[in-house]
């Protein structure tokens, strides 16, 4: 089992949370709410306004998300749906814990994985950063989901 921080679409109530329930991907356990330790562009980008955590360290924000206890079958899902690694690629990151649901939490922080990119046109640098993402936030900029392209 690992632990996984989502940010964007996978999160509850966003556009593909519906795959972190979709128990023939393998199992993904909501643990609690957190932040990344250190600072993040999150920028909504592409013709499809995908939110991307660029992984420039020390530039933009703490970002907000979930964490998430998954098994192995689901990371490889995870792998393939961010497209990781050309897309995405997965990294362990520092994740502040915010929230925690049940018993044995982490004190503080706790390492996760989460899927940023290093594959990103240098003009994504200049966009807005976001400190968290809702795909009807008032960025105004719509999700186009995958069954609609």
């Amino acid at each position: 089992m690992a632990h996984i921080f989502v940010y964007g679409t996978l999160k509850r109530g966003q556009p593909n949370h519906k795959v972190m329930l979709d128990q023939s991907h393998g199992s993904a356990v909501f643990q609690g709410r957190g932040c990344t330790v250190e600072s993040f562009p999150l920028v909504i980008a592409g013709e499809h306004n995908i939110p991307w955590l660029l992984h420039v360290p020390g530039k933009g924000h703490s970002v907000a998300g979930e964490i998430y206890k998954v098994d192995e079958q689901m990371l490889r899902f995870l792998d393939d749906f961010e497209g990781c690694p050309n897309m995405y690629q997965r990294r362990a990151l520092q994740v502040r814990v915010l929230e925690w649901e049940g018993a044995g939490g982490p004190v503080d922080s706790l390492q996760c994985f989460v899927y940023s990119t290093i594959t990103y046109p240098p003009e994504w640098l200049l966009l807005p950063y976001h400190k968290s993402y809702d795909s009807e936030g008032p960025h105004g900029l719509r999700y186009n989901p995958r069954e609609n392209r």
